[in-house]
């Protein structure tokens, strides 16, 4: 998904970090599972911020068990949101792949 400028808003690793970020409770820890540095997933979540006008992530810091950063309810809703966008693709794709290859058999 892209905006205006063709600039990649809301792809499958953009998806796979909100969900990790939710699931570990950490930003850091998402990066490090999938490989993405810190800098550049803090610059790609804050560019979807923009486009879509809320926030991602909110924060606690500290305390004794330290520091928290999950999803916001919004955030929360563009994951599912993009789930059932990705299943619907998905499937779209399966059905095209068999046509394609139902093609060439004939």
């Amino acid at each position: 998904m892209s905006d205006d400028r063709e600039t990649g808003i809301m792809g499958d690793g953009k998806w796979q970090m909100l969900k990790l970020i939710e699931e570990k409770g950490s930003m850091k820890a998402a990066c490090d599972e999938l490989g993405y540095t810190y800098r550049r997933t803090w610059g790609n979540l804050k560019k979807i911020e923009k486009f879509f006008g809320f926030p991602l992530l909110e924060k606690q810091r500290g305390g004794t068990d330290g520091g928290h950063t999950g999803l916001t309810e919004e955030g929360r809703r563009l994951v599912r949101a993009f789930e059932v966008f990705h299943n619907t693709v998905d499937s779209h794709i399966q059905l095209g792949f068999e046509k394609f290859i139902q093609e060439l058999k004939s």
